[in-house]
Protein backbone atom coordinates (compact mmCIF):
# COMPACT_ATOMS: atom_id res chain seq x y z
CA UNK A 1 0.00 0.00 0.00
CA UNK A 2 1.38 3.31 -1.18
CA UNK A 3 0.91 6.53 0.75
CA UNK A 4 0.39 9.83 -0.90
CA UNK A 5 0.65 13.14 0.14
CA UNK A 6 -0.27 16.52 -1.48
CA UNK A 7 0.15 20.61 -0.16
CA UNK A 8 -1.77 22.65 -1.86
CA UNK A 9 -3.28 25.86 -0.39
CA UNK A 10 -6.50 26.60 0.40
CA UNK A 11 -9.73 24.44 1.33
CA UNK A 12 -11.48 24.57 -2.32
CA UNK A 13 -8.03 23.63 -3.97
CA UNK A 14 -7.79 20.55 -1.70
CA UNK A 15 -11.52 19.53 -2.50
CA UNK A 16 -11.02 19.97 -6.22
CA UNK A 17 -7.12 18.05 -6.58
CA UNK A 18 -8.89 14.82 -4.26
CA UNK A 19 -11.78 14.96 -6.55
CA UNK A 20 -9.68 14.78 -9.84
CA UNK A 21 -6.49 12.61 -8.32
CA UNK A 22 -10.39 9.76 -7.20
CA UNK A 23 -11.42 10.01 -10.77
CA UNK A 24 -7.84 9.55 -12.45
CA UNK A 25 -6.96 6.55 -10.13
CA UNK A 26 -8.23 3.77 -8.17
CA UNK A 27 -7.11 5.48 -5.23
CA UNK A 28 -8.69 5.60 -1.74
CA UNK A 29 -9.19 9.65 -0.32
CA UNK A 30 -8.27 9.01 3.38
CA UNK A 31 -7.72 12.70 4.93
CA UNK A 32 -7.90 16.14 3.62
CA UNK A 33 -6.15 18.09 6.48
CA UNK A 34 -5.39 21.23 7.50
CA UNK A 35 -1.41 22.07 8.21
CA UNK A 36 -0.79 25.07 9.86
CA UNK A 37 2.21 27.10 8.48
CA UNK A 38 4.68 29.03 10.95
CA UNK A 39 3.16 32.24 10.83
CA UNK A 40 -0.60 31.08 10.58
CA UNK A 41 -2.00 33.11 13.11
CA UNK A 42 -1.76 36.29 10.43
CA UNK A 43 -4.73 36.68 8.40
CA UNK A 44 -2.85 37.33 5.10
CA UNK A 45 -1.83 33.59 5.69
CA UNK A 46 -3.07 31.41 3.29
CA UNK A 47 -4.54 27.94 4.24
CA UNK A 48 -2.12 25.19 3.51
CA UNK A 49 -4.03 21.73 3.10
CA UNK A 50 -2.41 17.98 2.50
CA UNK A 51 -4.77 15.39 0.80
CA UNK A 52 -3.50 12.16 1.25
CA UNK A 53 -4.75 9.51 -1.22
CA UNK A 54 -3.69 5.21 -0.93
CA UNK A 55 -3.67 2.75 -3.34
CA UNK A 56 -1.20 0.50 -5.16
CA UNK A 57 2.01 2.24 -5.94
CA UNK A 58 1.26 3.06 -9.98
CA UNK A 59 -2.79 4.38 -9.10
CA UNK A 60 -0.99 6.69 -6.52
CA UNK A 61 1.35 7.66 -9.02
CA UNK A 62 -1.06 8.92 -11.71
CA UNK A 63 -3.70 10.39 -9.07
CA UNK A 64 -0.72 12.81 -7.61
CA UNK A 65 -0.22 13.85 -11.09
CA UNK A 66 -3.93 14.39 -12.04
CA UNK A 67 -4.16 16.61 -8.52
CA UNK A 68 -1.03 18.13 -8.79
CA UNK A 69 -1.28 18.97 -12.27
CA UNK A 70 -5.40 20.50 -10.88
CA UNK A 71 -3.51 22.50 -8.25
CA UNK A 72 -0.90 24.33 -10.63
CA UNK A 73 -3.20 25.17 -13.22
CA UNK A 74 -4.69 27.86 -10.48
CA UNK A 75 -0.76 28.59 -9.21
CA UNK A 76 -2.01 26.71 -5.65
CA UNK A 77 0.69 24.11 -5.43
CA UNK A 78 3.27 23.15 -2.62
CA UNK A 79 4.61 20.09 -2.54
CA UNK A 80 4.23 16.49 -2.98
CA UNK A 81 5.54 13.54 -1.21
CA UNK A 82 4.77 9.42 -1.93
CA UNK A 83 5.91 6.37 0.37
CA UNK A 84 5.77 3.45 -1.97
CA UNK A 85 5.33 1.27 1.06
CA UNK A 86 4.49 2.75 4.47
CA UNK A 87 5.14 0.69 7.06
CA UNK A 88 2.39 -0.78 9.14
CA UNK A 89 3.39 0.68 12.02
CA UNK A 90 2.92 3.79 10.58
CA UNK A 91 0.08 3.63 8.58
CA UNK A 92 -2.71 5.08 11.52
CA UNK A 93 -0.79 8.14 10.91
CA UNK A 94 -2.59 8.38 7.13
CA UNK A 95 -6.01 9.28 8.72
CA UNK A 96 -4.81 11.59 11.46
CA UNK A 97 -6.92 14.79 10.78
CA UNK A 98 -6.47 18.21 12.36
CA UNK A 99 -10.31 19.22 11.25
CA UNK A 100 -11.84 17.24 14.02
CA UNK A 101 -14.24 15.17 13.51
CA UNK A 102 -14.83 15.51 9.77
CA UNK A 103 -13.06 12.39 8.56
CA UNK A 104 -13.46 10.54 5.22
CA UNK A 105 -14.76 6.79 5.66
Amino acid sequence: MALGMLEVYGFTTAILVADKAAKTAPVKVVAIDKNKPANGDSAQVPLVMAVKLEGDVSAVEAAMKAGREEAEKRGLFITEKLIARQAPEIEWFAELNALGKDKLR
